[in-house]
């Protein structure tokens, strides 16, 4: 019976022998693949580095003869002009299967560690896992928040929160440099957003206990709860907007949703503003009461001015930039125009009298 067994044992291995040999074959394969696609990368990215220093080339000297040409020069110069777009439209294309350097934060976080997807599936796949984090640890501080708010004043609860918001505001801003290393088109204030709103949690956690912090204490918690809850909200309210325009062929794949307005976000907005807005004055108002505190206590505790001056600017970047991405919209589809028209028609027929 042993013997058997053995023999067996024996047959197996010479069998496992010849897949072996088919295996060293195919790895032998595969890295010569991996060799020539790797130095194919590198020949491509030289190249589109060596196409835009022409085009910038030919771009510095169409500026120097723009004005002595005659009109058909003009409108070839035109032609020229949109072409170079078009091409740098491309560039960009062939750029979202290419490896890409990281930026100057992961370089000091990660080093010169490749964090580019080179496989449109695996970005879409880490783009969807970002948006599930976001998701879920937010619906994890709206709870504790709501918890907190409910309890008498301890304050290792609160610096439990506060480290919680620390931590999730800093690996947003990894994951979000991680995502435009890989095409996505995150507007430069919300990733600037998240990595004040990190100083700003950071300063919150090292607060000291006194009379300034209990009262600010249940007004911080309402907004942090506030703020989440309209994450969860703009969470739902975006990825639906995101779905349907990808259905339509006219969203990115990369597109992420975020912590305020974008031009992507336009049907069905008067459902989502009134809640942003809110969120903005109440960064204001925020601001406002820590202003009043500090004056109440002789400027004694640094952290009470510098979150004064955090959310105030929070606030400034939010809305100004939700009513730029605002303005531009209606531009874009030729409402401002109309609007425009409209008013200087009643400005016409209805002239004031002196």
């Amino acid at each position: 019976m042993a013997d058997n067994e053995f023999a067996t044992c024996l047959e197996d291995w010479e069998d496992l022998e010849k897949e072996y040999v088919q295996l060293e074959e195919g790895h032998k394969n595969y890295t010569k693949l991996l060799e020539q696609m790797t130095a194919a990368q590198k020949k491509c990215v030289a190249d589109i580095a060596h196409h835009r220093y022409r085009i910038r080339r030919i771009m510095e000297t169409l500026k120097k003869v723009g004005r002595d040409l005659t009109e058909e020069e003009v409108q070839q110069r035109e032609e020229l002009l949109q072409k170079i777009k078009d091409r740098k439209d491309n560039f960009r294309e062939m750029e979202e299967s290419l490896p890409h350097k990281n930026g100057i934060y992961l370089s000091i976080i990660l080093g010169q560690v490749n964090v580019s997807l080179l496989d449109k599936g695996d970005k879409f796949k880490y783009k969807q896992e970002y948006e599930k984090f976001k998701l879920t640890v937010s619906n994890i501080i709206m709870l504790i928040s709501l918890f907190t708010y409910f309890i008498q004043s301890y304050r290792w609860v609160d610096a439990l929160l506060n480290f919680l918001l620390v931590w999730y505001y800093c690996t947003l801003t990894i994951r979000e440099s991680i995502l435009i290393v890989n095409g996505s088109r995150i507007k430069g204030w919300w990733l600037t957003h998240h990595f004040v709103s990190t100083v700003c949690a950071g300063i919150s956690l090292i607060w000291p206990e006194g009379e300034t912090y209990q009262k600010f204490r249940t007004t911080y918690i309402l907004f942090t709860f506030y703020l989440t809850f309209v994450y969860a909200l703009q969470y739902y309210y975006q990825s639906g907007c995101l779905y349907r325009l990808r259905c339509l062929g006219q969203g990115h794949t990369m597109d992420i949703t975020v912590e305020g307005f974008m031009s992507w976000m336009w049907k069905g907005l008067a459902f989502l503003l009134p809640f942003l807005f809110f969120g903005y004055f109440f960064q204001l108002y925020n601001a406002y009461t820590l202003l009043m505190l500090a004056l109440e206590s002789n400027f004694r505790e640094w952290q009470v001015v510098a979150l004064a001056v955090i959310h105030f600017f929070l606030f400034a970047g939010n809305f100004l930039t939700s009513l730029k991405v605002i303005r531009q919209k209606l531009k874009d589809d030729g409402r401002l125009d109309f609007l425009s028209k409209k008013y200087k028609f009643r400005n016409h027929a209805h002239p004031k009298t002196l």
